[in-house]
């Protein structure tokens, strides 16, 4: 199946759990004909970008720009993403296909809430309407001087993990989990943003795109090159997010895979096969030698810390996916039960909107290191698509050179 025409599937044939809302549904349709009308210069526009008026650019991403803009009409602020179509002939990307679906088919509270899809008459010109929230955590995170409050931790925890769960009783794995896709409004609500790897899981095993999540919050299976992974993936980004919370700094702030698994392995205890039945087996595991340490040391980094919260700490960053921790049982751990208590979001501290600041590199270039990672993951996700991408076509049209390529990349995900 083509790409157009998975776009087009993918918008008019969503799950039926919850209905989507007619603006999004209905204006998908401009955006999937638009990739499929490569001879016209000019094509017909239902919902024009042009009713908005850009304000700034505000993100960029792998698959797209932001920018923040005003709605004309009726003077709303909103986020407006533009999609990237650099091969427009073969139709919408599959990473937008998937965000569009997600977006359509599920909605709460702590999911950002696309408002519909708007095209102009080029090609390239798809873009989706979302709420417009002023911060993301990530860069709001490396421009504080001190962590947050742990009622404050607590609050924003809670919202994550009920986003979580919500998209995991929908059968959906985010597979990106990290400071920067949660954005945060004045009104003190966490907004899980970015569905462009998010994908529909099966209740049984089956194989997915390898190497998935940022860097420093990838669960070690995917560290060690497992291609059947569950939802537990993110329940680790979310113990990876917990923890940099309350410390103001990233837990594993490796720059290689190697990196990742000593820093884990230094401070939670080298994984062996009697507290990860199966580690052998994955494929990259006889790949890196880990030191023989076999020691937890999270209570000495987290010295304040409950022995509840070091225990929540230690179940979302269990090694055995199997054992690791549901979203749902995290909800209901006693960490969040017990003094001091989650704060109410309405009474969550207010800052000024990073858009409207000078850009600045946060402590000590903090904020760079973290762009810097995540644009290299960005570039590394891309080119494995565009590998799939091209094999799929490969083999359904007999490229003769399509089997010299690494199986693991011939497989779209």
């Amino acid at each position: 199946m083509s790409s157009t025409r998975a776009a087009s599937s993918a918008a008019a044939s969503a799950p039926s759990a919850q209905q989507p809302a007619p603006a999004a549904a209905g204006a998908a349709q401009p955006a999937v004909a638009a990739a499929g009308s490569a001879e016209d210069p000019q094509l017909p526009v239902l919902d024009a970008v042009s009713d908005y008026e850009k304000i700034k650019r505000i993100g960029e991403g792998t698959f797209g720009i932001v920018y923040k803009a005003r709605d004309k009409r009726t003077g709303e602020l909103v986020a407006l993403k533009k999609l990237r179509m650099e091969r427009e002939r073969d139709g919408m990307p599959v990473t937008s296909v998937r965000e569009l679906r997600v977006l359509q088919t599920c909605r709460h509270p702590n999911l950002v809430e696309l408002k519909r899809v708007v095209t102009g008459p080029r090609l390239d010109s798809v873009f989706l309407v979302f709420e417009y929230c002023p911060h993301d955590m990530g860069k709001l995170v490396d421009s504080l001087p001190k962590p947050f409050h742990e009622s404050e931790v607590k609050c924003l925890m809670q919202q994550l993990l009920s986003a979580v769960c919500y998209l995991h009783d929908h059968w959906v794995m985010h597979r990106d989990l990290k400071l920067s896709n949660l954005l945060f409004t004045h009104c003190g609500q966490l907004k899980l943003c970015d569905y462009g790897l998010a994908r529909y899981f099966q209740p049984w095993e089956e194989a997915y795109t390898p190497g998935v999540v940022t860097l420093w919050y990838r669960a070690p299976e995917v560290l060690l090159g497992a291609e059947h992974y569950t939802e537990a993936v993110d329940l680790w980004s979310c113990g990876c997010i917990l923890a940099e919370l309350l410390r103001n700094d990233p837990l594993f702030p490796g720059r290689t895979e190697a990196a990742m698994l000593s820093l884990m392995s230094g401070l939670l205890g080298a994984p062996n096969d009697r507290i990860w039945p199966g580690l052998r087996d994955l494929p990259l595991a006889h790949k890196f030698s880990l030191p023989p340490q076999p020691y937890n040391y999270l209570r000495k980094e987290f010295p304040q810390l409950s022995d509840s919260g070091i225990d929540l700490l230690n179940r979302l960053l269990t090694y055995d996916p199997e054992k690791r921790i549901t979203a749902r049982q995290a909800l209901r751990h006693p960490y969040f039960t017990e003094r001091p208590l989650p704060r109410l979001p309405e009474y969550m501290p207010s800052f000024p909107s990073a858009h409207d600041a000078a850009d600045s590199e946060g402590r000590g270039g903090q904020h760079r290191q973290r762009r810097e990672m995540e644009e290299a993951h960005g570039r590394g996700v891309k080119r494995r698509y565009q590998m799939e991408e091209r094999d799929r076509f490969g083999d359904a049209f007999g490229d003769a050179h399509a089997h010299k390529r690494p199986e693991m990349l011939r497989r779209l995900d």
